[in-house]
């Protein structure tokens, strides 16, 4: 499985823009006016993974497959947004569908685009969208409670649950928390998560900086990384503009500029990895004469689980994963030499798949 990453923020702090760099595409308009994202573009993009175009040249493969990550470019969002000022009411909609939400923040001056609040403060832009989901989460919440008060009177224990979870939530949106900072039981997960309340979901704050700050942030950004940091949360710094720029190059084109402009890697890797680190997420890998392909599974995945991401029967028949670390294939020089060596091995339902391994699953039809 890949994630969905909603790209929010206030109108003009540069989401489109940085949509049509990591799609590499011109799909999302970006315009200098507020609204002129209407409906949610989405883009399919590949994972860059050095780890998989090894395995492919050692095992000689004649396809490589990355795993993908999807953005949805989201209308901006205004004051008032919970109560359909602006496009509000389509913004909630469509961020219920996301995984995780990259929130945009304008951490650049500049006189020639307009800021929707005619100032630039990263940190309030930040209030002002987290307070109107809070607002959204409240009112949604309420009508909620009065939908489920016959059945919590009848005893059903789901609405009881859900009763219990709900005011757990109102109790820390009142207080001004979001709901994602309520500690929620095992046995409550799946319940708290089918709630789908706004606030719940992971949030990565992505400074989008001038191109002079690009490798080392500046004050917006800085301020940006405290307010994260004093909320649990991640927050990247990138360039849009670059990202824009570095996307309608060839690739050693654009090696050679990351190297000028003093950046390590993309934008996009950083955003990737940090998008990765918030949702627990980690690759496996099936390595093959055909293909060689990425597999995208959330941290703890039982071996049974991954092979259903590959195919709902891998799972149902599951009998063992032949497994081998990713260090000991490419050190050895492939799947035969390993097994030669001993790093073969044959894991069982409760084992649990780590970050990079090699897998190969055998099952019953």
């Amino acid at each position: 499985m890949g994630f969905k990453m909603g790209i929010v923020g206030l109108p003009n702090v540069g989401k489109s823009t940085l949509f049509n760099a990591l799609t590499r595409t011109a799909a999302a308009q970006a315009a200098n006016f507020p609204f002129c994202t209407i409906e949610p573009n989405v883009g399919d993009v590949a994972v860059p993974d050095d780890r998989l175009d090894k395995l492919a040249d050692i095992a000689k493969s004649k396809q490589i497959i990355p795993t993908r990550m999807t953005f949805v470019d989201i209308a901006g969002l205004v004051k008032g947004a919970s109560k359909g000022e602006g496009l509000g009411n389509q913004f909630l909609a469509n961020i219920r569908e996301v995984d995780a939400i990259a929130h945009v923040l304008r951490c650049f001056e500049d006189g020639d685009v307009t800021h929707v609040e005619g100032r630039v403060d990263p940190v309030a832009d930040a209030d002002t969208i987290e307070t109107e989901l809070m607002l959204a989460d409240l009112e949604s919440i309420e009508k909620r409670l009065q939908n489920i008060i016959r059945k919590v009177r009848g005893g059903d224990k789901e609405a009881v649950q859900q009763e219990r979870l709900l005011k757990a939530a109102v109790e820390a949106l009142e207080d001004g928390r979001p709901a994602r900072s309520v500690e929620v039981d095992d046995e409550d997960a799946k319940a708290w998560k089918g709630l789908q309340l706004l606030t719940t979901k992971p949030i990565l704050y992505v400074c989008n900086v001038d191109e002079a700050s690009a490798a080392e942030g500046n004050e917006f950004s800085a301020r940006v990384a405290q307010m994260a940091t004093d909320q649990g949360a991640a927050s990247v710094v990138i360039s849009a503009q670059i990202e824009e720029e570095i996307s309608q190059l060839e690739p050693d084109e654009a090696e050679m500029f990351l190297e000028e402009m003093g950046l390590a890697e993309a934008g996009l890797d950083r955003l990737i990895r940090a998008g990765y680190d918030l949702l627990h997420l980690e690759t496996y890998f099936t390595v093959g004469p055909k293909e060689a392909r990425a597999w995208t599974i959330r941290t703890g995945t039982s071996a049974p689980k991954a092979a259903g991401v590959i195919h709902g029967d891998f799972e149902k028949g599951f009998i063992r994963a032949e497994t081998i670390a990713y260090d000991d294939f490419v050190s050895l020089g492939g799947e035969q030499a390993a097994k030669e060596a001993g790093k073969m091995r044959a894991e069982g339902k409760g084992y649990v798949v780590k970050d990079g391994d090699v897998l190969h699953f055998l099952f019953n039809t």
